[in-house]
């Protein structure tokens, strides 16, 4: 995807709900109505996926991965992000 595809969502105090898929054979973002799904290649230990999954919502949203807050699910698939 390129960066900043989803730049339209990128408005502060904007919440994501995302459902991750850690350890994927193939990195990938969607839209599927409310609910974003990432596929990271990153195993879901010591933040590791985390991390990589604030950075491929960053880069579609084209903000700093800095601007994102896990507010719930940091050890759970369902995730929801906030914008800074």
């Amino acid at each position: 995807m390129e960066k900043a595809a989803w730049a339209e969502l990128a408005v502060t105090g904007a919440e994501f709900a995302c459902r991750v898929t850690p350890r994927a054979r193939k990195p990938g973002i969607s839209r599927e109505g409310a609910v974003i799904r990432i596929a990271v290649t990153a195993p879901p230990e010591d933040g590791r996926a985390n991390a990589a999954v604030a950075e491929a919502l960053a880069h579609a949203l084209g903000v700093a991965k800095t601007r994102l807050v896990l507010l719930r699910g940091a050890t759970a698939r369902d995730k929801l992000f906030r914008l800074d």
